[in-house]
């Protein structure tokens, strides 16, 4: 059978990595249709390569990066060699080295580098069988290298029944069954005597060319029960039918050659060591492998190898649960308590039929390695089996508590409540009832989000005031988040409830951590007001960006500090949290993180008119999702896509983010994009839209709303609702009051002129022009501009308006804002000045990747510094700097300053 269609595909990766680019491919489909063989084929068609070899192992998906050691095993004499913190990460990860749990996609840049250095030698082909039973650290660390092969000649083919989550987004090759010609033909190699037709069209059809199907099943039955279709049992689905006819052919094997495969079944290690000494321990002889090497349930050699997946399966299934036991308890004696001690903790917790406190406190132990080694998936089942192996009911309630913190953490949220409903079955002391409260606030806010979240925390919270102070304080905090993201969807007055419950609450222990200072002032300005919170708001916004904080606690609390930052229009301190919090994932490889620093960094990019970085941003954002499986609402797109006023491009963005947001129940995640819709309206003159959107992005009394307020005065005012407009003012008087800055003062002016009249309006928008010129924000300064030029028109003093008006239309046009920098050609037409229609226009031809690492290039950076911040290799670094190059037609680094400058690029993110 040629399987021309998927030899072809593969034999292209290959060709591919020969001429030096590289490739990742899944290939999918049922057990038994040939994945296994196509494999086969594509490493011997790399006889030229460096070929190394890895299988997800059923048994073994709870041990974080099994998989992945298993993989790159042969390839870490070179582990040295990596730049010291990814040496670190793999280090720790694989329990070489001791240190702090490292973050997977730091684990996984290493990974890159690894096989990257590997394949200067020779192009490297890594193939993974079985990958749905990949542990969950190794198969995202795989898809991760996989989304970033690019410019070295390293090739990934994995292949899988049906590819988990994280392969989504991989190129994949359906591997069908074998057209029903070839089925035929093979069906006639094992079944040399005539079939009755209508049998062999029924074989067939129920096996659909699964090559495995028809060659095992007509094994181990008669030719009269084959001829008769006697022996075809038809509700069984074509794997089980497969695993059914393993088992006949078990069932007449020696016992002790059975006891053997149960042993290799449950240990799929390669070490064939492991395998002998517990088959040793249980008497078995080393002859014992022949009858199954015979009949062709094993592989001839030494290494205790199955022909099949599904062999391996069919044995341990075969077992009975004693023997199943058995088989465990002997491996754990054969395993070295110090050099592995995970793998015998687990298998003891197999060989263990009833409550065992001595293997559930090896468990644990297993699950604090693990979670050192930061493999929390691992840790969860750890803890989880640990908690169903205690005896003692307090014990297994704590544990039970544990294993749902580690699942929450992991991400795992059906399976922590199911923890916490083991939990809260046994006794629980206050404090546990209490922490039992407050994961299940965590599950709300960290599966979606919305409104459940903040009556949860804050219930817990309150609970938790006389046991734990400092963890109430914590959980406070963690609940005003969740009552702010929720928005709308928690309740009017969820936000008041939480901030007046967290001011009621005890005060910190000890000296106040920034955190404490960060929920006094958010809780003040929502209960007492803008005056009493400033201190403390900027106070704590100032910490975060400023002071030495371990990284835990900023990790944690930063992105609420933005929003303190935000609050007090504290420009600089916004721009120092991001750009600190950014570098810090850079350097620990916290791409999880990252990816929502870098959107709100666009976000910022974005608002003060620099749409090039803006747009970099934007692409780094969705590459760090695309490789990590991340969702992330697109606030940089969406923000780009409304200041640059294209309507036909930003409204169904906006629509889309606002329908998700909806449905999550996520009060900010519709708010923002129904504030950017206020500010594309205002641009394009829509000023009955844009009021009904700046309205609507009333809903909730913080940033946001606050930042929709200079939309809503404009629109209010161009629609003649003057009252609406003054009642705006006020609140934006209050909102803008607090900071004293430039940025906050100058839009208060702006709004304050527009309804202002004579000389009262031309000296408030002299202010907003003089604050907002010495701000970065460029489109609030050309707004300021524009209104005042609009309003000098309207007094009849044409010559001044032109001027104003063409410092607008200027500073629009430099920018990319499309909408309002029409908005001012229609404005300077009125004036009688003849106005060219100009576009932004950029005159290198960049891409943002491009630009971001030609930036990086120019600030000094070497290759592999470059390919550690963005996540790529050094070698995909070269090749894209080639394309520079050629694009700027310079030949080295030295002229990248000269070059950049004169085509528009970008300085990197400082």
């Amino acid at each position: 059978m040629n399987r021309q269609r998927e030899r072809a595909a593969l034999d292209g990766l290959l060709g591919d990595l020969r001429s030096g680019r590289g490739r990742a491919l899944v290939l999918r489909g049922e057990a038994g249709v040939g994945k296994s063989a196509l494999l086969q084929h594509v490493v011997e068609a790399a006889a030229d390569m460096r070929v190394v070899r890895a299988a997800g192992v059923e048994s073994e998906m709870e041990l974080a990066f099994a998989g992945l050691h298993l993989l790159c095993a042969p390839l870490l004499d070179r582990l040295e060699a990596l730049p010291g913190p990814q040496r670190d990460a793999l280090g720790v990860a694989f329990g070489l080295r001791k240190g702090d749990a490292p973050d997977r996609f730091l684990v996984g840049l290493a990974v890159l580098t690894l096989l990257s250095e590997t394949a200067e030698e020779r192009a490297l082909l890594c193939v993974v069988d079985d990958a749905q039973w990949l542990d969950q650290s190794s198969a995202q660390v795989l898809t991760f290298v996989a989304r970033r092969l690019f410019a070295e000649p390293v090739g990934l083919i994995f292949a899988a029944r049906e590819p988990g989550e994280q392969f989504r987004g991989l190129a994949d090759l359906e591997v069908r069954g074998l057209p029903k010609q070839d089925a035929h033909t093979l069906l006639r190699s094992v079944v040399r005597f005539p079939l009755d037709e209508r049998v062999r069209d029924r074989i067939l059809d129920e096996t659909n060319g699964n090559p495995l199907a028809l060659l095992e099943l007509p094994r181990g039955l008669s030719p009269t029960q084959l001829a008769g279709g006697f022996g075809l049992v038809e509700a069984q689905a074509v794997p089980t039918r497969i695993e059914e006819g393993f088992r006949r052919r078990l069932e007449a094997l020696p016992a002790e050659t059975r006891s053997l495969m149960l042993v290799a079944a449950a240990e799929p290690t390669v070490d064939p060591a492991l395998i002998w000494r517990a088959a040793g321990r249980l008497g078995i002889p080393a002859s014992a492998a022949g009858a199954a090497q015979a009949n062709g349930l094993l592989e001839p050699g030494t290494r205790v190898r199955f022909r099949h997946p599904l062999v391996r399966s069919a044995v341990y299934s075969a077992a009975s649960p004693s023997e199943r036991r058995a088989a465990h308890h002997a491996l754990a004696e054969a395993t070295d308590r110090d050099r592995d001690p995970d793998r015998r903790a687990w298998h003891l917790a197999s060989a263990t039929s009833g409550p065992d406190d001595e293997v559930a406190a090896e468990l644990e132990r297993s699950a604090e390695r693990a979670q050192a080694r930061g493999g929390m998936a691992a840790a969860a089942a750890f803890m989880q089996r640990a908690a169903e192996l205690t005896g003692e009911s307090r014990s297994r309630s704590e544990r039970a508590l544990a294993a749902a913190q580690a699942n929450v953490w992991a991400g795992a949220f059906d399976m922590a409540a199911e923890l916490l409903a083991m939990a809260a079955a046994g006794p629980l002391d206050e404090l546990q009832q209490v922490r039992v409260e407050l994961i299940r606030g965590q599950i709300a806010f960290a599966s979606n989000l919305g409104g459940d979240a903040p009556a949860l925390l804050a219930g817990a919270a309150k609970r938790l005031e006389p046991l734990d102070a400092d963890l109430a304080r914590q959980t406070y905090l963690e609940a005003w988040y969740a009552a702010l993201f929720a928005g709308q969807f928690a309740g009017a007055d969820a936000l008041y409830e939480v901030s007046q419950a967290a001011r009621s609450a005890p005060p910190p222990t000890g000296r106040p951590r920034p955190s404490d200072l960060l929920l006094d002032g958010l809780s003040a300005l929502i209960t007492e007001g803008s005056a009493q919170a400033a201190p403390l708001l900027r106070r704590s916004a100032r910490s975060f960006a400023e002071d030495d904080i371990p990284m835990a606690e900023r990790l944690r609390w930063s992105p609420v500090a933005v929003v303190a930052a935000a609050r007090v229009w504290d420009e600089e301190c916004w721009y120092a949290i991001q750009t600190r919090e950014i570098q810090s994932c850079r350097e620990s490889g916290l791409l999880g993180t990252l990816v929502i620093w870098v959107q709100s960094m666009a976000v910022f990019s974005a608002w003060r008119g620099d749409f090039a970085e803006a747009a970099s941003l934007v692409a780094e954002g969705e590459a760090i999702a695309a490789a990590t499986g991340t969702r992330h609402a697109p606030t940089g797109a969406v923000m780009l896509a409304g200041f640059r006023g294209v309507e036909a491009e930003a409204v169904p963005m906006i629509e889309a983010v606002i329908a998700d947001a909806r449905a999550a129940n996520q009060g900010v995640g519709v708010q923002f994009p129904q504030w950017v819709a206020a500010i594309l309206y205002n641009g394009l003159g829509h000023y009955e839209k844009a009021l009904a959107e700046a309205q609507a992005a009333q809903e909730a009394p913080l940033h946001i709303s606050m930042w929709a307020l200079p939309d809503l005065i404009e629109a209010a005012h161009r629609t003649g609702q003057t009252v609406l407009a003054a009642d705006a003012l006020g609140r934006l008087a209050e909102a803008t009051g607090i900071g004293q800055t430039d940025w906050g003062q100058g839009i208060y002016a702006r709004s304050r002129a527009l309804l202002s009249e004579g000389e009262d309006a031309e000296r408030w928008y002299r202010e907003a022009v003089n604050r907002l010129g010495r701000t970065g924000f460029r489109p609030e300064l050309g707004r300021a501009h524009l209104l005042y030029g609009e309003w000098l028109r309207h007094e009849g003093r044409r010559a001044d308006a032109r001027t104003q008006l063409r410092t607008a239309h200027d500073i629009f046009t430099a920018i990319g804002m499309q909408a309002f920098a029409g908005r001012a050609r229609r404005e300077l037409l009125a004036t009688g000045e003849s106005v060219r229609r100009r576009t932004a226009v950029t005159r290198d031809q960049l891409t943002p990747q491009e630009s971001q690492i030609a930036g990086l290039a120019r600030a000094g950076l070497s290759n592999p510094e470059i390919a550690a911040q963005l996540f790529l290799s050094p070698r995909t670094v070269e090749y894209h700097l080639s394309k520079v190059f050629a694009k700027l037609d310079i030949t080295s680094r030295r002229q990248l300053p000269q070059a950049l400058t004169g085509n528009g690029g970008k300085r990197p993110m400082t």
